[in-house]
């Protein structure tokens, strides 16, 4: 590993040399008219949302190409990538946890592209349990989720395929490692849930009539599997009736067994909540919340005491108790009450460990049942933990801790004592002494006080001529707390400065902060973005020509959003599988879901007039001079579909004034990016990183020096 960075020398020199212009493939335009409230709406691209067309087909390969090509000629692409190699080469392991008579735990030997599942009993040697790395040749099938029965004795596990949200369970006898039935096909955003040992409960839609990838799916049903039945004749339990219609269903077997809980809701915020009772099924399923005006979810059961977090009359949440005869909120009585800061919290040891969010780090206390607190969790460092749950019967509970510079180590707790030791910690060839991360505060432009954390190595001097990358979020009620990436690492290995600003419609401060950048409200988001890249600039971290923005997802309209309002701050933007036009997004798979946070165009003429002033579609005007962009996406994401990306990187082509590219990479065989090989991820960053350098004018001389 390089111990100087890539940076800096003579940087200013370069940075004004012009690039020749990117020849772009032809995008052909057939237009495509909507009417909204009177307005028609021009979408010339419309066809390139047909993602089974041969024109599609043919316009990804074309567009690759000249990405690639691009992308061949930086003479130290392939050396980033070589230090992304040998930095991700180490061991990785997950916390433990146990099932039946063994401990499992996830292991990546360094390069694999995917963790293993090991398994060990008392002392013995670990063994592989299940290894997704065999799933397929090429690495694109991974392992997305493992449920046990409440004994260990059987297994459910799911797997995705080219990186699709449609889900494959695989039922396995977890002694024997022998599968013992057929594999449950078409399930999309599920988890399982046994009941007993002879069968389970999962969701899923009815099969599109179109695309798999795109068409719309709208009525998310919970089913009933019994084992030794084919998956035709399961039966379902809730959903199946337009009274019961909901985007996202979701089922819970209670640990004791006796319970079923139901989650339902149209979108990402707010659920209703019900109950059967399994050993009183005649009596139907009871609502426990019967609106979806707050988030409510079962943590645990005790006999008939059902413990639950909520927001309900509580916006940085609360635990509270009631009784599974009677559930309903008017019972409710507080077992830990909200506090100041946002709560999150798991159970294990038969106690509750709550954790609180305080400026987006990490503050953990242990409680009783009886919500009484018995001691604070000192944590390693500033930073975010998590775990800390298991078995009631559990005598030693483990945890997780790590920040933007120090790499994810397991630690145990021996949770009636408080006694907490370093369980297991990575051989890794970064010195987090060599780096430190500081949280700022800044001003947005409604004067709302952002909080910032920024990550370099030491003794950074603030010359103004630090390449930097700005990474930001702000929706869903997601929060940003401080974690460690290898690709991060590598970034600010070479002398980079790595900013993560915490943006209102997060969840770092609560339903209140969340709804601060929904519909109506989500140009604060923007704002927060960019008064970050202002205050980075004001503080001589950087300077527009050196200053990037990335986020993905969500966080991919946010840069959508930012480089076309303010094109002139940022050097280079690097949308990931964003979601990019906004008076469209709700048409595919369960986009509509999302409506909480966006709002949608047949809303309301003002939510319409809304969304279109800031599309990024919509908002790309000509002879504007844009960043360089790279758009990232994968051509199986149906999630949010690539269609937004394939329109955006048309739009910006077309229109474009000036010298930066525009360049889109389409990954294949490539979803959201869950599940994504290492190998995958390895080039996709170094490509990511060559751009980024390259267009703000440094060009590095492979393991010898910098040169301007």
């Amino acid at each position: 590993m390089r111990p100087y960075p890539l940076l800096f020398i003579a940087a200013l020199a370069c940075s004004c040399a012009k690039k020749s212009p990117v020849m772009y493939p032809e995008t052909k335009k057939k237009i495509a008219i909507d009417s909204f409230f009177g307005q028609a709406v021009e979408d010339p691209y419309r066809w390139l949302e047909d993602d089974r067309s041969s024109e599609t087909e043919d316009w990804v390969k074309r567009q690759n190409a000249v990405t690639f090509d691009y992308l061949d000629k930086i003479e130290y692409r392939t050396d980033i990538k070589e230090s992304l190699t040998e930095l991700w080469n180490y061991e990785k392991r997950s916390t433990p946890f146990v099932e039946g008579d063994y401990t499992y735990f996830y292991k990546n030997n360094g390069l694999q592209n995917h963790y293993v599942l090991y398994r060990q009993q008392g002392d013995e040697a670990p063994e592989v349990f299940l290894d997704p790395n065999t799933f397929s040749e090429d690495g694109t099938t991974s392992l997305a989720g493992v449920r046990f029965t409440k004994d260990g004795s059987r297994v459910a596990y799911l797997i995705s395929e080219g990186g699709s949200d449609w889900r494959k369970i695989i039922v396995m006898d977890a002694a024997s490692k022998t599968i013992i039935e057929d594999t449950l096909t078409n399930v999309k955003f599920s988890s399982v849930s046994w009941r007993g040992n002879n069968g389970f409960y999962y969701a899923s839609y009815d099969k599109p009539d179109g695309s798999e990838l795109s068409a719309k799916t709208d009525q998310h049903k919970l089913y009933y599997h019994k084992l030794g039945t084919p998956q035709a004749k399961d039966k379902v339990v809730f959903g199946g009736t337009s009274a019961q219609k909901h985007r996202y269903v979701g089922g819970y077997v209670s640990d004791d067994q006796r319970y079923l809980f139901i989650s339902a809701s149209n979108t990402t915020s707010g659920n209703k909540l019900f109950l059967m009772d399994l050993q009183n099924p005649k009596a139907g399923i009871a609502p426990v919340v019967a609106d979806e005006d707050s988030d409510t979810y079962v943590l645990d059961t005790k006999g008939d005491k059902l413990f639950l977090v909520t927001n309900l009359d509580a916006p940085n949440k609360r635990l509270v108790m009631t009784k599974a005869s009677s559930p309903t909120p008017d019972t409710w009585v507080d077992v830990i009450p909200e506090q100041e800061h946002v709560l999150s919290i798991s159970s294990g040891s038969a106690y509750f460990f709550a954790e609180y969010m305080i400026d987006a780090l990490s503050k953990v206390f242990q409680y009783t049942y009886d919500g009484k607190r018995v001691r604070e969790i000192k944590l390693p460092a500033a930073g975010s933990a998590s775990g800390f749950s298991g078995k009631d019967d559990q005598e030693v509970l483990y945890y997780t801790f790590s920040n933007y510079h120090t790499p994810s180590s397991s630690f145990s707790l021996n949770p009636k004592t408080g006694e907490t030791s370093q369980f297991w910690s990575p051989e890794i060839a970064f010195d987090a002494a060599d780096f430190e991360s500081k949280q700022v505060f800044y001003t947005s432009k409604d004067g709302t006080r952002i909080p910032m954390m920024i990550t370099y190595r030491k003794g950074l001097e603030l010359t103004g001529n630090n390449p930097t990358i700005l990474y930001g979020y702000g929706g869903f009620n997601i929060s940003l707390t401080p974690s460690f990436s290898i690709t991060n690492a590598v970034w600010l290995q070479q002398g980079g400065v790595y900013a993560v600003p915490n943006l209102r419609g997060g969840g770092e401060y609560g339903k209140a902060w969340h709804d601060a950048g929904t519909q109506m409200n989500k140009q604060n988001v923007f704002d927060d973005f960019i008064a970050a890249a202002e205050h980075l600039i004001e503080q001589q971290y950087t300077s527009p020509e050196y200053l990037a923005i990335r986020g993905g997802s969500n966080g991919g309209l946010l840069v959508g959003a930012c480089m076309t309002q303010r094109p002139e701050l940022f050097k280079v933007a690097l949308p990931a599988v964003g979601v990019l036009d906004m008076l469209r997004y709700h048409t595919f798979t369960a986009g509509a879901g999302w409506s909480y946070d966006y709002g949608t165009a047949e809303q309301s003429k003002e939510m319409f007039e809304y969304l279109k002033g800031y599309s990024p579609v919509h908002n790309v005007v000509a002879n504007t001079v844009y960043p360089a962009t790279l758009v990232t996406t994968g051509d199986h994401d149906d999630r949010v579909v690539p269609a937004h990306s394939f329109k955006f990187a048309a739009e910006l082509q077309s229109k474009q004034s000036g010298t930066n590219p525009v360049l889109i990479r389409i990954e294949t065989d490539a979803g959201h990016g869950a599940g994504t090989p290492v190998d995958k991820t390895i080039e996709q960053y170094a490509d990511i990183y060559a751009f980024t350098l390259y267009n703000m004018g440094f060009k590095v001389l492979p393991n010898k020096k910098v040169k301007g």
